[in-house]
């Protein structure tokens, strides 16, 4: 096999999620103790909203995880940290105001990291770019939270060392801060919910395909080449495996040809593995081939948007779709799992 289906710089990013998602879930563990250990009722509310924000965002991490396609194992280095902020959150001798303090570096951390994957998106692929544009709703978040943070801690530090309150006018500063904020990068900035539709799923994952497709039918480089094919292998791959467990027969009742779906995906796995034989040092042959999956990809791609999407929407509810959704996720999650686990051996 000549095709490789791996590249550092990807993997290099999954890492990056999967570190952030375990952030995540530590941002959260922070957030439930400080509200218990928090005596100031308006602090605890804003406390409370961002614990909302940040279980919200969870969700939105996990579906960018598994839209990227890659799997990864957190660093052993962050698994340190985790344990270390969690012994810190519990621990008696730190002040309310140092536990938050604490909280505030974490929530940079974590913008830092979503900011990263961001730009390193941007500079390996356009693919990229389209399975992380969710993740721009955590990064404005938790970059409104900062904001939020500091004027918590400032609340909380002069109550400490004066034993006095805090000037009411800060809040109005913090927020005068966060419209700032919204006004630089409110263009920028898609609001997802993480419990997305299956239809605008699925289109998620056609849309990404379509960019990889373009990437190699504009570069006539064998590692360029390479790179995209390993990426549209594992995209497809688990894409056609996720629809055939859980939307094809969720939908087959509403569709009269449904065996269609199935034989074109079918012809599209076999594809797949002939040209997964194939040298990409041979460039032209190999292009040639990469355009006839991806025409009939297209094909395949316009009968589910333009057929079975009008039959979903006219059949299923909303909360009927986003259970599809969260199904077909968790099914595509599943396969990525399986395959880092052969990757393993």
């Amino acid at each position: 096999m000549s095709v490789t289906l791996e590249d550092n710089r990807r993997t290099a990013i999954a890492v990056k999620l999967a570190d952030m998602e375990a952030t995540q879930n530590l941002l959260i563990a922070n957030e439930k103790a400080l509200i218990e250990a928090c005596p100031d009722r308006e602090i605890s509310n804003r406390l409370e909203s961002f614990l909302k924000d940040d279980q919200k965002n969870l969700g939105i991490i996990n579906t960018v995880i598994v839209q990227y396609g890659i799997k990864a194992e957190v660093k052993p280095s962050v698994r340190k940290m985790i344990e270390k902020a969690t012994e810190a959150m519990e621990s008696s001798e730190l002040s309310l105001f140092e536990k938050v303090a604490e909280h505030e570096l974490l929530k940079h951390s974590q913008t830092m990291a979503g900011l990263l994957v961001h730009k390193a998106g941007q500079v390996i692929g356009a693919d990229i770019a389209v399975a992380i544009t969710p993740l721009n709703t955590v990064n404005f978040e938790n970059r409104a939270h900062q904001e939020q943070l500091k004027g918590i801690m400032e609340v909380l530090s002069t109550k400490e060392l004066t034993g006095q309150e805090a000037d009411q006018g800060l809040w109005a500063r913090v927020q005068d801060a966060m419209a700032a904020v919204s006004g630089i990068a409110g263009g920028l900035i898609t609001h997802t919910d993480n419990e997305i539709g299956i239809c605008d799923l699925i289109r998620l994952d056609h849309t990404k395909v379509t960019s990889l497709f373009k990437q190699m039918q504009n570069s006539n480089d064998p590692h360029k080449l390479e790179e995209c094919f390993g990426q549209l292998y594992k995209d497809l791959s688990a894409h056609a495996e996720a629809e055939e467990e859980v939307v094809y027969p969720a939908v087959r009742q509403y569709y009269n040809d449904m065996q269609k779906l199935y034989d074109e995906q079918a012809e599209m796995k076999r594809v797949l593995e002939q040209i997964k034989e194939m040298d990409t040092a041979d460039t032209e042959q190999f292009k040639t081939a990469v355009v006839a999956l991806m025409n009939a990809v297209n094909q395949h791609v316009e009968e589910e948007e333009n057929d079975m999407f009008p039959r979903i929407k006219s059949n299923f509810s909303h909360e009927q779709e986003k259970r599809l959704a969260t199904e077909f996720k968790a099914c595509k999650s599943k396969i990525q799992d399986q395959c880092l686990a052969e990757q393993a051996k």
